[in-house]
């Protein structure tokens, strides 16, 4: 019997040499010598001996994507993956940093949404102009985040609701923070702004709903509603710079919505810009 969150792999090798042993490690196999057999069920459960070959069976425990390589969110203990491919994103994209969103009432802080944001790690490179500074300093610096979202390059936000609320509700929250970033909308931006609304009208979001937000580049982004895990398709493509570059600068501009991520991503820079 496995762990939860585990599945078996049966695996046979033949050697010359008395029993191998197998790990994983990073998911990919190796096989090392000498070995002293186990009797736990992770090494070989069996050995034979056939014209000087040494077959083994072995029974392999590895453990499934869902229950490794995550970051956990400490504020709403969400759990965020630490690398996603996402619909219509052309590569793997990892994790960043992590925040959440509090709406004040009554003088109380409710927690909304946890967030994460992903990046293709070739956006690292065209960051050296950065490197050596602290958080706090690029946490300062405007113009590091603006190179990041003109680098046409694939970054994704994920949003995970920590409370139930009506998708009106949530979508009349973002539009309060991005509509003022516009200053003259255009008749494209109008229109992606209507788009961008309706993926969320009439939907109940409930607790654990996930929301992804992927740049594709900076005119065009695609929006991804997941009830149940990882989305399985594109909701809606909003073609619109200006509204595109206003929500980026919601969450990573000067006055954040969620200031807790955009210094859990000053750190992440700070760390890989070493």
């Amino acid at each position: 019997m496995t762990a939860a969150g585990a599945i078996s792999v049966p695996l046979w090798i033949s050697t010359s040499t008395p029993p191998t042993k197998i790990i994983a490690f990073n998911n990919k196999l190796r096989i090392c010598y000498p070995v002293k057999l186990s009797r736990n069920g992770s090494y070989p459960l069996s050995t034979f001996e056939k014209n000087g070959q040494y077959e083994q069976s072995f029974t392999l425990k590895v453990a499934s994507s869902s229950s490794v390589g995550s970051t956990e969110e400490p504020a709403t203990k969400v759990k965020f993956q630490r690398s996603l491919s996402l619909p219509g994103s052309s590569t793997s994209l990892s994790l960043l940093g992590t925040g959440y969103r509090e709406k004040v009432f009554a003088i109380i802080g409710i927690k909304v949404y946890a967030a994460g944001l992903y990046v293709n790690d070739s956006v690292f490179s065209r960051l050296d102009a950065w490197r050596g500074r602290s958080a706090a300093e690029i946490q300062q610096d405007p113009s590091l985040f603006n190179n990041i979202f003109e680098a046409n390059l694939e970054k994704s936000l994920l949003i995970v609701l920590v409370r139930d609320i009506d998708g009106k509700t949530f979508w009349d929250a973002l539009d309060e923070a991005i509509s003022p970033r516009i200053k003259s909308p255009t008749a494209d931006d109008k229109s992606a702004l209507s788009t961008f609304r309706d993926v969320f009208q009439g939907k109940p979001l409930k607790k654990e709903t996930s929301i992804f937000l992927t740049w594709i580049d900076p005119t065009k982004m695609l929006v991804s509603l997941s009830f149940d895990g990882m989305p399985s398709s594109v909701d809606a493509t909003i073609e619109s710079t200006n509204v595109a570059s206003a929500l980026f600068d919601v969450f990573l501009g000067g006055d954040p919505v969620s200031p807790t991520l955009k210094a859990s991503v000053a750190k992440g820079l700070e760390a890989a810009l070493k």
